[in-house]
């Protein structure tokens, strides 16, 4: 339970340093791109116990490092794309309800078993999900605008269950941060082909701080995030993804008023309470 905690801290700090680049004018983009080359580096420097770059492409996690990678930026672009035009409200829920593609995943493949207490749980979550992030003029979706919240919603729950795939299958008992790094540097690479496709290359000392403060964290959401999946751990996917899903949603909203002094409207409490409630019954369904 100590790593998805962790996890669940660490993921939750992403989105006050993502409201802190606005708020200094990072460019974004950049600082993604920064970070991932950051996040690579904590993992490969820090845990890579002597082995190479060539050692890490020979693995057999690497394919689907690689995949991750792609999906990683393309899922930021497209998370991007959905919060310019459909709003950040719509943005968080296609991304956090996504939670049910692996949940479904693990039951159809790892043959997890669902009771009720934790249907009842991960039905409770979704509602809280939604609930938390929504705003008063957040209201219904535009049917023109359906694509990107689709793409989100089906990419962020791709990612998910890759990460449950691969963990389970093809990375080692205590390569878990050096899988991770590997995806981390296939991003960085694939980011930066895109930047300089895009022509965006002018880089500022406040964007490689700003890369640099939101790699490090980056690095180990993910680190805690696979080991929390480990079977000695929680292990149950059908357990691990929503609790985290979540708790980070509720832990943000909560970062959001201490912070940042955001305004919560009723329904807002309303999915606070209801995500305690979930968290609680999917835990002890565990």
């Amino acid at each position: 339970m100590i790593y998805l905690i962790l996890s669940v801290l660490v993921s939750s700090f992403l989105f006050v340093i993502f409201k802190l680049f606005d708020k200094f004018q990072v460019n974004t983009f950049q600082a993604i791109v920064i970070n991932y080359l950051t996040a690579f580096s904590c993992g490969f420097f820090f845990y890579g116990n002597g082995i190479t770059i060539p050692e890490i492409v020979q693995r057999p996690f690497m394919i689907g490092a690689v995949a991750l990678g792609f999906l990683f930026i393309a899922i930021f672009m497209v998370m991007a794309t959905t919060a310019q035009r459909n709003g950040l409200s719509v943005a968080s829920v296609a991304s956090k309800m996504s939670v049910v593609i692996p949940v479904i995943f693990a039951v159809v493949v790892y043959k997890e078993q669902l009771s009720l207490l934790k249907v009842a749980g991960i039905i409770l979550a979704l509602l809280a999900v939604y609930l938390t992030t929504v705003k008063k003029d957040g209201g219904s979706f535009d049917r023109k605008k359906l694509l990107f919240p689709v793409l989100l919603f089906l990419g962020s729950g791709v990612i998910d269950t890759t990460i449950k795939y691969m963990e389970t299958k093809y990375v080692a008992d205590g390569e878990t941060p050096v899988f991770s790094a590997a995806i981390f540097a296939c991003a960085f690479i694939i980011g930066l082909v895109v930047a300089i496709i895009r022509g965006d290359l002018k880089i500022t000392g406040k964007t490689i701080l700003g890369g640099i403060a939101l790699g490090i964290p980056n690095f180990y959401s993910i680190v805690f995030l696979l080991k929390a999946l480990r079977p000695e751990n929680l292990g149950d996917s059908s357990t691990v993804f929503p609790i985290n899903n979540v708790a980070i949603v509720m832990l943000s909203t909560i970062f959001g008023i201490i912070l940042f002094k955001e305004k919560l409207i009723t329904k807002n409490w309303i999915g606070i309470a209801i995500a305690i409630v979930s968290i609680a019954m999917i835990a002890v369904s565990a």
